[in-house]
């Protein structure tokens, strides 16, 4: 991509949010903000926001999930069902019964309770990636907490506990491979949350980050996590070792399971019978990672002074070719050459000073800069610089 056929770009003065994420995105050209808590993607950030979700379809689809499609716009009655239809964070349409979606457990299950018939048709899973809204009374903290945000939720249905158990494992793997290709593996802990109703546990995915709102005890011992409310509980110590010598961070959630059991089958008269001619209710969990939240994350994970340092898998491109002095003609045979050789390329062929393109480019944070001169030209080199180094080098240059 050309830069100077972007139609946003970055600011030059600095912006006011207070989060790190959202003044660095709105910096760079990667975000808008439309209002509290609701963003525009613009062209760089609707990439990456495009690179994380396929990650996280690809690994879903990995774990064996259908992916679907499901209504943002929902009626009063399934949610009176559950009797959630009083929940604060709900936003309801005035004078009408309806709802946007916040979470579709509602939706999901009478959904799937018109294509089961038998125990045979179990365990099966699908999952969504889709715009959520909630009323959130904070909506700060940029993309890690909205109002209007993209969501990947995913619910499996099992005709028992053990069926249900299995799955949910391989889903901690399948979140940890997420986390992994979004270069957050090693800042992110499998930590232990309320099950609430459902069951003693559940669990989230924290990530280490300073402008994390949550607070949670890591365990060196298990490398599990603890959040506030079950450390209480537990009397500060590992529930699984009893170890006491846990060290408190600040983190972001990311991402959550539940066994939702029978809770939301059960309202809806979702049951199977078993081989035996024996009825029960089917068994369900749910699986949630935000992924504009996720965005947030890795943006505050990964910055420095002078702007964002994206992981590859997820930056808008892998190469910010940058030209100096009169080389056009060879800056433009060797952006054609890089695309030819399956590179992602941001071309700065804008009539900027020098100055200026370089500062642009560590704000935007692409994990590669490629510079070519006059005087690299002579030695036949283009100068490389990885984002996250100081040291330029010389590589041979393909003409």
């Amino acid at each position: 991509m050309k830069q100077s056929q972007i139609f946003s770009r970055a600011k030059k003065e600095n912006v006011t949010d207070q989060s790190i994420n959202a003044n660095l995105l709105i910096r760079s050209g990667f975000i808008r903000k439309l209002m509290s808590g609701v963003y525009s993607y613009l062209p760089l950030g609707s990439i990456v926001l495009k690179n994380i979700e396929n990650i996280v379809r690809q690994e879903m689809n990995k774990l064996g999930g259908q992916e679907i499609l499901m209504p943002a716009l929902h009626p009063k009655e399934p949610w009176e069902r559950t009797k959630r239809w009083q929940n604060k964070e709900m936003f309801k349409i005035k004078d009408r019964n309806f709802s946007l979606g916040w979470t579709h457990e509602e939706i999901v299950v009478p959904l799937a309770k018109q294509f089961i018939d038998s125990y045979k048709e179990l365990p099966f899973s699908v999952f969504q990636i889709q715009n959520k809204f909630r009323n959130e009374a904070r909506a700060k903290s940029g993309l890690l907490r909205g109002r209007e945000f993209l969501m990947k939720d995913l619910y499996s249905f099992h005709q028992n506990q053990e069926c249900l158990d299995s799955f949910y494992e391989k889903a901690i793997k399948a979140y940890f491979k997420v986390y992994q290709r979004c270069g957050l593996k090693e800042k992110t802990f499998l930590t232990l949350a309320s099950g609430g109703s459902f069951s003693k546990y559940s669990h989230e995915f924290q990530t280490v980050i300073e402008a994390g709102e949550d607070e949670i005890y890591l365990c060196p011992k298990c490398a599990l996590a603890i959040n506030k409310e079950i450390i209480e509980e537990e009397k500060y110590q590992c529930p699984q070792c009893k170890n006491k010598d846990l060290k408190v961070e600040k983190a972001a959630e990311v991402g959550n399971i539940f066994k939702l059991q029978e809770k939301y089958t059960e309202p809806f008269d979702l049951k199977v019978k078993d081989e035996k001619g024996k009825e029960s209710f089917v068994l369900m969990g749910c699986y949630g990672i935000g992924i504009s939240r996720l965005m947030g994350a890795i943006v505050e994970a990964f910055h420095d002074e002078k702007g964002i340092v994206w992981p590859k898998e997820v930056a808008p491109f892998d190469i910010h070719l940058i030209p100096i002095g009169k080389v056009k003609k060879e800056a433009d045979k060797l952006y054609d050459n890089l695309q030819k050789e399956g590179n992602k390329v941001l071309y700065d062929d804008r009539d900027k000073s020098v100055g200026e393109k370089f500062a642009e480019a560590d704000l935007i944070g692409i994990p590669l800069r490629m510079v070519l001169s006059e005087k690299t030209l002579e030695k036949k080199c283009v100068e490389t610089k990885k984002r996250n180094e100081t040291k330029t080098k010389l590589q041979k240059y393909k003409g």
